[in-house]
């Protein structure tokens, strides 16, 4: 493996997987913090670092934490346990939730009992109070930002999965219709009917996400045990047929008890299907740890190595059947911040 990763790699694979950074009370950073309520950082507040081409987005703290940010004569370099891990990195602009995306989530508030999900445990002044017609506009404002690249939106589902699509779909149609056609725009719902898929396709959504979670059926089922796991796979076939290959991916999360083998054989399924997985580490927090726990007991951390195994082997599986993570201009493939993703990464 060692001849497959360059170091910078291996820097991002430790950074994913220890814990946060700290800054100082007195430094004033020349970004602001993002306030995340979805994906593996809801509830903290962070910041997107680039170095040497790669990105990773890191919760913040004033004290404590694995590493620190400190600044040298205007630029900034990163300390793990008091030791110098980074000499140079780049605080780079987050947009909404991810850097150069107008990346919103519709609903926090959820019907389903996903125990790793830490949105819907949010505190209710953290979960900002958007209405669609809110998102819209704050889209259209951020259009005008140099840094603005593309469009994207998940979801909870607060009532039914087709009263969150419907506001989607309200979304995406008065973007399209004030941005053009030009502007990428990315969808993660859960639906249950396959007409939901077409209808966000034909109100302009380029690109579309369901998430699996995980290919262990046994695991599936303590975690997400209100969901379909062949549904999902129907739904993520269907995309294919509606979106494309190249443009529908999925969520297999790592680090829930599976084994290799595991995660590996779901990458490879979902690829002959025409989609990509994104392999994401479990990050376990006050917000979803005792539950994940009383679920599937103890767990043991996800490591660097492991991480960077996977990537490497989903490298080869997506190249067998023809796909990249390059064919994505929005969400996760494009943002790179939360996973260590073949062909940007490694």
């Amino acid at each position: 493996m060692e001849k497959d990763l360059s170091i910078w790699a291996r820097k991002k694979a430790i950074l994913l997987t220890r814990g946060p950074v700290r800054v100082a009370p007195q430094m004033r950073l020349p970004v602001r913090l993002s306030r995340s309520t979805a994906g593996p950082g809801a509830g903290t507040s962070g910041i997107a670092l680039t170095f040497h081409g790669h990105r990773v987005k890191k919760a913040i703290v004033r004290e404590g934490g694995d590493f620190e940010l400190v600044e040298r004569g205007g630029t900034y370099a990163l300390l793990m346990d008091g030791e110098p891990f980074l000499d140079k990195v780049e605080l780079t602009p987050i947009l909404f939730h991810a850097p150069e995306q107008a990346f919103f989530n519709v609903e926090t508030e959820c019907v389903y009992d996903c125990k790793f999900c830490s949105s819907r445990r949010l505190e209710k002044k953290v979960t900002k109070n958007l209405t669609p017609d809110k998102i819209v506009q704050m889209v259209i404002d951020a259009s005008s930002r140099p840094d603005f690249k593309a469009v994207a939106l998940t979801s909870a589902v607060v009532k039914d999965p087709g009263t969150t699509v419907r506001k989607m779909i309200h979304i995406v149609k008065k973007v399209r219709e004030a941005l053009g056609p030009s502007i990428p725009i990315g969808v993660e719902p859960y639906v249950d009917e396959l007409g939901q898929i077409d209808q966000l396709k034909a109100a302009g959504a380029d690109e579309i996400k369901l998430n699996l979670e995980s290919w262990d059926q046994g695991i599936f089922r303590k975690v997400c045990g209100e969901l379909d796991h062949e549904w999902i796979l129907e739904a993520l076939a269907h995309s294919v047929e509606v979106f494309g290959r190249g443009k529908v991916s999925s969520n297999i999360i790592v680090g829930m008890g599976e084994s290799d083998e595991n995660v590996l054989q779901g990458v490879g399924r979902l690829a002959k299907m025409g989609v990509v997985a994104t392999l994401r580490p479990l990050r376990l927090n006050d917000l979803n740890r005792k539950e994940m726990e009383a679920a599937l007991g103890q767990l043991e951390p996800v490591g660097e190595e492991r991480l960077l195994r996977l990537a490497l082997e989903q490298k080869r599986i997506l190249e067998e059947n023809g796909l990249s993570t390059l064919t994505f201009d929005t969400m996760c493939s494009a943002c790179t911040c939360c996973d260590i993703v073949p062909f940007k990464d490694i």
